[in-house]
């Protein structure tokens, strides 16, 4: 890889190796040449920029759980070493709340859940991420309900006039990559997939989903079969009835002793109208940031992985009713 350390054999293990160096071994301060110095990190919750502020996120994560391991799943990927390449990266995370911090006082609670990270990376440094964390996932497993953590999020951050702004358009920070993946049949199969369940083509999931596909799902939710993924494309969409969905970056990859796979990001934007995973209609005008992988095998889309912020809807949600 041009530009690369050698003690990396491929991207894929660059991606892996440099976030186990960075959380698992200790290697903080990898960060000062891992990222760059005006990164742009965009998650559900924010845009943070600079890898200082990164470096001082990292470190307060690891002070609340100080035994977090961040176990790599897959990098699906696109771009080469001297134009840039655009890594996916899912991670399955471990870890046990054994510091006060954000989730309140320690509590001993074990968690486990989903990361997918969008990161570009060029000459040995990464300079734009997209990052979504299964915080529906961790705040369960904490004892509370996603609009119950939301609203005690404003409350933290000092109510409603205080309070940070989830992710949006609007605030957004442009970055250096502006690449859109590449034109693997297998990103253009589950985008066409995607847009079409969002078009309230819902016929496309019994028609292309394996009969015995394993989903994995906001919230920690592991669940098998088209009915599955019918109910909840079905109610994300219902509660969005009249948002836009737009795919911003799709990958497709074969790659030896793997499945057929792809990796779309994806947004949803538009009124919160409608009955679904967001209860009562408020008219709410929400932001939904999601990265998608799927898997393919014999009988259709075999394994299917979506990752979305619960907590950073409900906050846009009661920000905009007030009912705090």
């Amino acid at each position: 890889m041009k530009g690369f350390d050698p003690k990396f054999k491929d991207f894929p293990d660059y991606i892996i190796g440099i976030t186990k160096e960075i959380w698992e071994d200790r290697k903080i301060a990898t960060l000062h040449a891992y990222y760059s110095d005006d990164i742009v990190v965009r998650s559900p919750s924010s845009v943070v920029i600079g890898n200082q502020d990164v470096i001082a996120a990292t470190m307060a994560t690891l002070a609340e759980f100080p035994d977090r391991t961040l176990l790599g799943e897959d990098v699906i990927w696109s771009g080469t070493p001297e134009d840039g390449m655009l890594s996916s990266h899912r991670l399955y995370s471990t870890a046990t709340h054994l510091g006060d911090g954000v989730y309140g006082k320690a509590s001993g609670r074990k968690l486990g859940y989903r990361i997918i990270a969008d990161c570009h990376a060029i000459n040995n440094q990464i300079n734009d991420e997209w990052l979504i964390r299964d915080q529906g996932a961790i705040v369960r497993q904490m004892g509370l309900d996603p609009a119950e953590y939301a609203r005690d999020i404003i409350a933290f951050e000092g109510g409603p006039q205080m309070a940070s702004e989830p992710f949006s358009p609007t605030i957004d920070q442009p970055g250096p990559y502006q690449g859109h993946g590449n034109e693997n049949e297998w990103g253009q199969r589950y985008g066409d997939l995607l847009t079409r369940i969002m078009g309230a083509d819902m016929a496309a999931i019994p028609a292309e989903y394996d009969r015995a596909c394993q989903l994995e799902y906001p919230g920690g939710i592991t669940a098998h079969s088209p009915d599955a993924a019918d109910r909840f494309w079905m109610g994300l969409r219902a509660a969005l009835p009249d948002a836009t969905f737009t795919i911003h970056h799709q990958i497709g990859r074969d790659d030896p002793m793997m499945p057929p796979r792809a990796a779309i990001r994806w947004s949803l934007h538009g009124r919160h109208s409608g009955w679904g995973s967001f209860g009562k209609p408020t008219g709410t005008d929400v932001y939904v940031m999601g990265i998608s992988h799927a898997e393919f095998g014999p009988w259709g889309l075999r394994r299917e992985y979506v990752l979305f912020d619960e907590t950073a809807v409900w906050k846009q949600i009661l920000l905009h009713t007030g009912a705090l």
